[in-house]
Protein backbone atom coordinates (compact mmCIF):
# COMPACT_ATOMS: atom_id res chain seq x y z
CA UNK A 1 0.00 0.00 0.00
CA UNK A 2 1.71 3.20 -1.09
CA UNK A 3 1.69 6.31 1.09
CA UNK A 4 -1.17 7.95 -0.78
CA UNK A 5 -3.41 4.89 -0.43
CA UNK A 6 -2.48 4.50 3.24
CA UNK A 7 -3.35 8.13 4.06
CA UNK A 8 -6.71 7.68 2.33
CA UNK A 9 -7.31 4.40 4.15
CA UNK A 10 -6.41 5.73 7.58
CA UNK A 11 -8.61 8.79 7.14
CA UNK A 12 -11.55 6.57 6.26
CA UNK A 13 -10.98 4.09 9.11
CA UNK A 14 -9.42 5.99 12.04
CA UNK A 15 -12.78 6.87 13.59
CA UNK A 16 -14.36 3.44 13.17
CA UNK A 17 -16.25 2.83 16.41
CA UNK A 18 -17.57 -0.55 17.49
CA UNK A 19 -18.80 -1.92 20.81
CA UNK A 20 -17.21 0.84 22.88
CA UNK A 21 -13.79 0.99 21.15
CA UNK A 22 -12.24 3.15 18.45
CA UNK A 23 -10.47 0.82 16.01
CA UNK A 24 -7.13 2.24 14.88
CA UNK A 25 -5.33 0.15 12.22
CA UNK A 26 -1.64 0.10 11.40
CA UNK A 27 0.24 -1.71 8.63
CA UNK A 28 2.31 -4.58 10.02
CA UNK A 29 4.06 -6.28 7.08
CA UNK A 30 7.50 -5.39 8.44
CA UNK A 31 9.01 -3.06 11.08
CA UNK A 32 9.87 -0.51 8.39
CA UNK A 33 6.26 -0.59 7.16
CA UNK A 34 4.98 -0.24 10.75
CA UNK A 35 7.07 2.90 11.22
CA UNK A 36 6.01 4.37 7.87
CA UNK A 37 2.33 3.72 8.56
CA UNK A 38 2.55 5.47 11.94
CA UNK A 39 4.56 8.37 10.50
CA UNK A 40 1.89 8.90 7.84
CA UNK A 41 -1.01 8.82 10.30
CA UNK A 42 -2.76 12.04 11.42
CA UNK A 43 -1.50 14.18 14.33
CA UNK A 44 2.07 12.89 14.50
CA UNK A 45 5.46 14.59 14.42
CA UNK A 46 8.36 12.60 13.02
CA UNK A 47 11.80 13.67 14.26
CA UNK A 48 14.09 11.77 11.90
CA UNK A 49 17.37 12.52 13.69
CA UNK A 50 15.92 11.09 16.93
CA UNK A 51 14.29 8.14 15.14
CA UNK A 52 11.18 9.08 17.12
CA UNK A 53 7.52 9.71 16.35
CA UNK A 54 5.50 11.93 18.68
CA UNK A 55 1.72 11.76 18.69
CA UNK A 56 -1.03 13.72 20.41
CA UNK A 57 -4.51 13.15 19.04
CA UNK A 58 -8.01 12.61 20.48
CA UNK A 59 -7.19 8.95 21.11
CA UNK A 60 -3.69 8.87 22.59
CA UNK A 61 -0.56 10.78 23.52
CA UNK A 62 2.94 9.36 23.48
CA UNK A 63 6.19 8.73 21.66
CA UNK A 64 7.42 5.81 19.56
CA UNK A 65 11.16 5.21 19.13
CA UNK A 66 12.59 2.79 16.60
CA UNK A 67 15.96 1.31 15.67
CA UNK A 68 17.22 -1.23 13.19
CA UNK A 69 19.63 -3.14 15.45
CA UNK A 70 21.05 -5.12 12.56
CA UNK A 71 19.74 -6.41 9.27
CA UNK A 72 16.56 -8.37 9.95
CA UNK A 73 16.21 -7.27 13.59
CA UNK A 74 14.39 -4.13 14.83
CA UNK A 75 13.04 -2.69 18.05
CA UNK A 76 10.06 -0.32 18.26
CA UNK A 77 9.49 1.07 21.78
CA UNK A 78 6.35 3.05 22.55
CA UNK A 79 5.28 4.96 25.67
CA UNK A 80 1.63 5.95 25.42
CA UNK A 81 -1.40 7.13 27.39
CA UNK A 82 -4.83 6.35 25.96
CA UNK A 83 -7.50 9.07 26.03
CA UNK A 84 -10.29 6.83 24.73
CA UNK A 85 -11.09 3.12 24.62
CA UNK A 86 -8.95 2.01 21.69
CA UNK A 87 -8.32 -1.16 19.71
CA UNK A 88 -5.01 -1.16 17.83
CA UNK A 89 -5.32 -3.54 14.90
CA UNK A 90 -2.46 -5.03 12.90
CA UNK A 91 -3.41 -5.24 9.22
CA UNK A 92 -1.44 -6.26 6.14
CA UNK A 93 -1.00 -5.11 2.55
CA UNK A 94 -0.98 -8.11 0.25
CA UNK A 95 1.11 -6.19 -2.30
CA UNK A 96 4.13 -6.26 0.03
CA UNK A 97 6.13 -9.17 1.54
CA UNK A 98 5.23 -10.26 5.05
CA UNK A 99 8.20 -12.08 6.51
CA UNK A 100 8.61 -10.78 10.06
CA UNK A 101 7.79 -12.32 13.42
CA UNK A 102 6.96 -9.88 16.19
CA UNK A 103 7.65 -10.42 19.89
CA UNK A 104 6.05 -7.79 22.12
CA UNK A 105 6.65 -7.09 25.79
CA UNK A 106 3.97 -4.84 27.30
CA UNK A 107 3.74 -3.09 30.66
CA UNK A 108 0.38 -1.63 31.71
CA UNK A 109 0.09 0.70 34.67
CA UNK A 110 -3.24 0.88 36.48
CA UNK A 111 -4.74 1.39 39.92
CA UNK A 112 -6.24 -1.44 41.94
CA UNK A 113 -8.87 -1.02 44.61
CA UNK A 114 -7.69 -2.38 47.96
CA UNK A 115 -9.66 -4.15 50.70
CA UNK A 116 -9.76 -3.43 54.45
CA UNK A 117 -7.27 -0.57 54.43
CA UNK A 118 -7.21 3.22 54.69
CA UNK A 119 -5.55 3.46 51.26
CA UNK A 120 -8.30 3.26 48.65
CA UNK A 121 -6.12 2.30 45.69
CA UNK A 122 -2.56 1.34 44.83
CA UNK A 123 -0.58 1.34 41.56
CA UNK A 124 -0.30 -2.03 39.86
CA UNK A 125 1.89 -3.01 36.92
CA UNK A 126 0.80 -5.87 34.64
CA UNK A 127 3.26 -7.44 32.21
CA UNK A 128 2.69 -9.56 29.13
CA UNK A 129 4.61 -11.15 26.29
CA UNK A 130 3.07 -11.85 22.90
CA UNK A 131 4.67 -13.75 20.01
CA UNK A 132 3.01 -13.34 16.60
CA UNK A 133 3.60 -15.13 13.31
CA UNK A 134 3.87 -13.13 10.07
CA UNK A 135 0.51 -12.19 8.60
CA UNK A 136 -1.59 -12.62 11.73
CA UNK A 137 -4.26 -9.95 12.11
CA UNK A 138 -4.94 -9.32 15.78
CA UNK A 139 -6.32 -6.45 17.82
CA UNK A 140 -5.03 -5.22 21.18
CA UNK A 141 -7.56 -3.49 23.45
CA UNK A 142 -6.83 -0.55 25.74
CA UNK A 143 -9.16 1.29 28.09
CA UNK A 144 -9.31 5.04 28.57
CA UNK A 145 -6.68 6.20 31.03
CA UNK A 146 -4.35 3.23 30.46
CA UNK A 147 -0.65 4.12 30.68
CA UNK A 148 1.43 1.62 28.71
CA UNK A 149 4.87 0.81 27.41
CA UNK A 150 5.35 -1.56 24.47
CA UNK A 151 8.61 -3.06 23.33
CA UNK A 152 8.14 -4.68 19.93
CA UNK A 153 10.99 -6.82 18.61
CA UNK A 154 10.58 -7.63 14.93
CA UNK A 155 12.82 -10.12 13.19
CA UNK A 156 12.82 -11.85 9.84
CA UNK A 157 12.49 -15.61 9.42
CA UNK A 158 16.09 -15.76 8.23
CA UNK A 159 17.38 -13.82 11.27
CA UNK A 160 15.34 -15.98 13.66
CA UNK A 161 16.58 -19.24 12.18
CA UNK A 162 20.19 -18.06 12.22
CA UNK A 163 20.05 -16.91 15.87
CA UNK A 164 17.64 -19.40 17.47
CA UNK A 165 17.71 -22.51 15.24
CA UNK A 166 13.93 -22.98 15.32
CA UNK A 167 14.27 -25.79 12.80
CA UNK A 168 16.30 -27.85 15.28
CA UNK A 169 13.57 -27.88 17.92
CA UNK A 170 11.88 -31.25 18.55
CA UNK A 171 8.53 -31.67 16.82
CA UNK A 172 6.63 -31.93 20.13
CA UNK A 173 7.95 -28.56 21.40
CA UNK A 174 5.11 -26.06 21.73
CA UNK A 175 7.05 -23.24 20.08
CA UNK A 176 7.83 -25.59 17.18
CA UNK A 177 4.14 -26.49 16.90
CA UNK A 178 3.29 -22.80 16.97
CA UNK A 179 5.80 -22.05 14.22
CA UNK A 180 4.39 -24.89 12.12
CA UNK A 181 0.81 -23.62 12.49
CA UNK A 182 -0.82 -21.54 9.77
CA UNK A 183 -1.06 -18.19 11.54
CA UNK A 184 -1.58 -17.07 15.08
CA UNK A 185 -0.17 -15.67 18.26
CA UNK A 186 0.75 -16.95 21.69
CA UNK A 187 0.94 -14.98 24.95
CA UNK A 188 2.78 -15.39 28.26
CA UNK A 189 2.80 -13.63 31.60
CA UNK A 190 6.06 -12.97 33.51
CA UNK A 191 8.19 -15.46 31.58
CA UNK A 192 11.36 -13.31 31.68
CA UNK A 193 12.74 -12.27 35.11
CA UNK A 194 13.29 -8.51 35.51
CA UNK A 195 11.93 -7.84 32.02
CA UNK A 196 10.48 -4.46 33.03
CA UNK A 197 13.77 -3.23 34.51
CA UNK A 198 15.79 -4.48 31.54
CA UNK A 199 13.32 -2.94 29.10
CA UNK A 200 13.55 0.41 30.89
CA UNK A 201 17.33 0.33 30.40
CA UNK A 202 16.74 -0.24 26.68
CA UNK A 203 14.31 2.69 26.55
CA UNK A 204 16.83 4.98 28.26
CA UNK A 205 19.41 3.95 25.68
CA UNK A 206 16.96 4.76 22.88
CA UNK A 207 16.11 8.14 24.43
CA UNK A 208 19.79 9.11 24.63
CA UNK A 209 20.03 8.42 20.90
CA UNK A 210 23.80 7.99 20.99
CA UNK A 211 25.05 6.82 17.59
CA UNK A 212 28.61 5.83 18.50
CA UNK A 213 29.68 2.21 18.05
CA UNK A 214 29.87 1.51 21.79
CA UNK A 215 26.26 2.66 22.40
CA UNK A 216 25.03 0.64 19.43
CA UNK A 217 26.82 -2.44 20.75
CA UNK A 218 25.21 -1.99 24.18
CA UNK A 219 21.75 -1.68 22.60
CA UNK A 220 22.34 -4.81 20.52
CA UNK A 221 23.46 -6.74 23.61
CA UNK A 222 20.50 -5.54 25.69
CA UNK A 223 17.86 -6.39 23.10
CA UNK A 224 19.35 -9.74 22.12
CA UNK A 225 19.68 -10.80 25.76
CA UNK A 226 16.01 -10.07 26.43
CA UNK A 227 14.75 -11.83 23.30
CA UNK A 228 17.06 -14.81 23.91
CA UNK A 229 15.85 -15.20 27.49
CA UNK A 230 12.25 -15.17 26.28
CA UNK A 231 12.86 -17.99 23.82
CA UNK A 232 14.98 -19.98 26.27
CA UNK A 233 12.09 -19.99 28.74
CA UNK A 234 9.39 -20.38 26.09
CA UNK A 235 11.14 -23.47 24.71
CA UNK A 236 10.73 -25.04 28.16
CA UNK A 237 7.07 -24.06 28.49
CA UNK A 238 4.93 -27.03 27.53
CA UNK A 239 1.51 -25.44 27.49
CA UNK A 240 -1.02 -26.90 25.09
CA UNK A 241 -2.09 -24.09 22.82
CA UNK A 242 -4.54 -23.30 20.05
CA UNK A 243 -2.64 -20.95 17.79
CA UNK A 244 -5.42 -20.02 15.40
CA UNK A 245 -6.15 -16.29 15.34
CA UNK A 246 -9.32 -15.29 17.15
CA UNK A 247 -12.21 -13.42 15.62
CA UNK A 248 -12.06 -9.75 16.62
CA UNK A 249 -15.34 -10.01 18.53
CA UNK A 250 -14.08 -12.94 20.63
CA UNK A 251 -10.81 -11.19 21.41
CA UNK A 252 -12.71 -8.08 22.48
CA UNK A 253 -14.75 -10.20 24.89
CA UNK A 254 -11.61 -11.82 26.30
CA UNK A 255 -10.16 -8.34 26.84
CA UNK A 256 -13.34 -7.40 28.72
CA UNK A 257 -13.09 -10.55 30.85
CA UNK A 258 -9.47 -9.73 31.63
CA UNK A 259 -10.41 -6.22 32.73
CA UNK A 260 -13.07 -7.63 35.05
CA UNK A 261 -10.42 -9.84 36.64
CA UNK A 262 -7.91 -6.99 36.98
CA UNK A 263 -10.53 -4.66 38.46
CA UNK A 264 -11.32 -7.28 41.08
CA UNK A 265 -7.89 -8.69 41.95
CA UNK A 266 -8.36 -8.14 45.68
CA UNK A 267 -11.83 -9.70 45.86
CA UNK A 268 -12.68 -13.42 45.65
CA UNK A 269 -12.68 -14.86 42.12
CA UNK A 270 -15.87 -13.70 40.38
CA UNK A 271 -16.58 -17.12 38.87
CA UNK A 272 -16.69 -18.26 35.26
CA UNK A 273 -20.48 -18.11 34.97
CA UNK A 274 -20.65 -14.50 36.21
CA UNK A 275 -17.87 -13.32 33.88
CA UNK A 276 -19.34 -15.25 30.94
CA UNK A 277 -22.68 -13.50 31.41
CA UNK A 278 -20.99 -10.08 31.61
CA UNK A 279 -18.98 -10.54 28.40
CA UNK A 280 -21.59 -12.38 26.37
CA UNK A 281 -19.92 -15.77 25.91
CA UNK A 282 -20.94 -19.22 27.07
CA UNK A 283 -18.95 -20.41 30.11
CA UNK A 284 -17.41 -23.25 28.09
CA UNK A 285 -16.26 -21.01 25.24
CA UNK A 286 -14.99 -18.36 27.66
CA UNK A 287 -12.88 -20.90 29.57
CA UNK A 288 -11.38 -22.37 26.41
CA UNK A 289 -10.76 -19.04 24.69
CA UNK A 290 -9.29 -17.31 27.74
CA UNK A 291 -6.85 -20.17 28.31
CA UNK A 292 -5.96 -20.20 24.62
CA UNK A 293 -5.06 -16.50 24.79
CA UNK A 294 -3.38 -16.34 28.22
CA UNK A 295 -2.10 -19.88 28.68
CA UNK A 296 -3.78 -20.25 32.09
CA UNK A 297 -7.33 -20.52 33.40
CA UNK A 298 -9.16 -17.45 34.67
CA UNK A 299 -8.86 -18.71 38.24
CA UNK A 300 -5.10 -19.17 37.87
CA UNK A 301 -4.80 -15.77 36.22
CA UNK A 302 -6.68 -14.11 39.11
CA UNK A 303 -4.51 -15.84 41.73
CA UNK A 304 -1.27 -14.96 39.90
CA UNK A 305 -2.17 -11.28 39.60
CA UNK A 306 -3.12 -11.18 43.28
CA UNK A 307 0.31 -12.56 44.21
CA UNK A 308 2.10 -10.13 41.89
CA UNK A 309 0.19 -7.23 43.44
CA UNK A 310 1.22 -8.38 46.90
CA UNK A 311 4.87 -8.61 45.80
CA UNK A 312 4.74 -5.08 44.38
CA UNK A 313 3.22 -3.74 47.61
CA UNK A 314 5.88 -5.47 49.72
CA UNK A 315 8.65 -4.02 47.54
CA UNK A 316 7.21 -0.53 47.08
CA UNK A 317 5.31 0.35 50.27
CA UNK A 318 5.94 0.41 54.03
CA UNK A 319 2.69 -1.37 54.89
CA UNK A 320 3.00 -4.19 57.38
CA UNK A 321 2.75 -7.67 55.91
CA UNK A 322 -0.50 -8.38 57.77
CA UNK A 323 -2.03 -5.23 56.29
CA UNK A 324 -0.93 -6.21 52.79
CA UNK A 325 -2.60 -9.59 53.31
CA UNK A 326 -5.85 -7.84 54.23
CA UNK A 327 -5.51 -5.27 51.42
CA UNK A 328 -5.13 -8.00 48.79
CA UNK A 329 -8.21 -9.86 50.01
CA UNK A 330 -6.82 -12.45 52.43
CA UNK A 331 -8.67 -12.83 55.71
CA UNK A 332 -5.81 -14.86 57.17
CA UNK A 333 -2.18 -13.68 57.23
CA UNK A 334 -1.04 -17.29 57.57
CA UNK A 335 -2.87 -18.35 54.39
CA UNK A 336 -1.42 -15.35 52.59
CA UNK A 337 2.08 -16.33 53.71
CA UNK A 338 1.63 -19.94 52.57
CA UNK A 339 0.41 -18.86 49.12
CA UNK A 340 3.13 -16.25 48.80
CA UNK A 341 5.92 -18.70 49.64
CA UNK A 342 4.43 -21.29 47.29
CA UNK A 343 4.54 -18.76 44.44
CA UNK A 344 7.85 -16.98 45.08
CA UNK A 345 9.83 -19.47 47.17
CA UNK A 346 10.30 -16.97 50.02
CA UNK A 347 8.33 -15.71 53.00
CA UNK A 348 6.93 -12.18 52.57
CA UNK A 349 9.17 -11.00 55.42
CA UNK A 350 12.27 -12.26 53.58
CA UNK A 351 11.59 -9.91 50.64
CA UNK A 352 12.24 -6.89 52.86
CA UNK A 353 15.48 -8.12 54.40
Amino acid sequence: MNVGKWIKFIKENINFYRDGFFELPYLSNSPEVIVKSIVNSPSVKHVVEEQAVYRNNPFSKGVMRYREIEEGFWIIATSITFKKNVMLKAIYDNDFPCDYYTLTFSVFESEVKLQNTFADKTPFSSKYWGFKRPGTEVGAYFYKGSVCEFYLYAFSREWAEHNFSFGALPEDNQIKKFLNSDKGFITYQDIVPRAAELSKEILINLEKNNQDLFSKAILKTQTFQLVSTFFKNAFLDQRIGNFNPLETLDYRKIAKAEKLLLDNITTPFLGVEYIAEKVGLSPTKLKLTFKSVHGVSMGQYHKEKKMLLAMQMIQNTDLQIKHIALATGYKSSSKFTVNFKSRFGKMPSEIRL
